[in-house]
């Protein structure tokens, strides 16, 4: 109880996510995330806000939390996410991931969480990519980025969804991160494909450098191909 009131959906959260506080790694995360106030870190693990998730998920109640946004804290941001992960259903889920996408503000936010249901419901998820993808939002468009990564470069990739990446033009740093990511997953998954994507410059110089660096730091790729790939970088 509060000020002799029940405790609200978000100060519960709140009140665990400071229980399970750690200054130490808030002091070393704050360092991989920049451009997010220091005083709305609160410094709790990930695994930690996965498991208060998945607790506050099965008590329910969170309906005015993921309707109150923007968040204060950058932990309710994750745990928002995470929550989200959680829901079976695929309309519910895509409904609440749209409401909240705009509200994301950084990069750890928005790759850290992939509904379940989306596996099973790719046809429909593809549909709502590529809207996402052509968004104005950065983390949008991030987000759109990453599910083609995670879904779409096995069983049911296409050489239009390489076309959908690269035809992203943005100078914003965490788009042209997730770029070279995605490409460098793509060399590991459909490398013939998408190397000549890189033999024809398709890719602007800096995302096509950061490709290859990418592609060669990653054991999913042949020693051969890396070879190869040290050839097409471009100055």
């Amino acid at each position: 109880m509060i000020s002799g009131r029940m405790e609200s959906f978000r100060e519960k959260a709140v009140k665990l996510l400071f229980e399970n506080q750690d200054e130490k790694y808030r002091d070393f995360n704050n360092k991989l995330i920049p451009g997010i106030d220091q005083n709305f870190v609160i410094g709790v693990r990930v695994p930690k806000i996965r498991a208060i998730a998945k607790e506050l998920f099965r008590e329910g109640g969170y309906e005015d939390f993921f309707a109150s946004l923007p968040h204060e804290y950058h932990e309710e941001n994750l745990l928002h996410a995470m929550m989200i992960e959680l829901f079976k259903d695929f309309d519910k889920a895509v409904f609440e991931t749209e409401r909240f996408l705009p509200y994301i503000n950084n990069w750890a936010v928005c790759d850290c969480f992939s509904p379940k249901c989306f596996k099973k419901n790719k046809e429909r998820l593809l549909e709502k990519i590529l809207l996402w993808i052509k968004a104005d939002d950065t983390y949008t468009v991030r987000f759109a980025m990453k599910m083609l990564m995670t879904y779409f470069l096995d069983d049911d990739f296409k050489d239009e969804y390489l076309e959908s990446v690269a035809g992203v033009k943005s100078e914003e740093y965490y788009l042209k991160m997730m770029q070279a990511w995605f490409f460098a997953t793509a060399l590991a998954k459909q490398y013939e494909s998408t190397v000549p994507l890189l033999e024809k410059h398709v890719l602007p110089i800096w995302v096509h450098n950061k490709t290859i660096q990418k592609a060669i730091e990653s054991f999913r790729v042949t020693d051969e191909h890396k070879a190869y790939l040290r050839s097409l970088k471009r100055k």
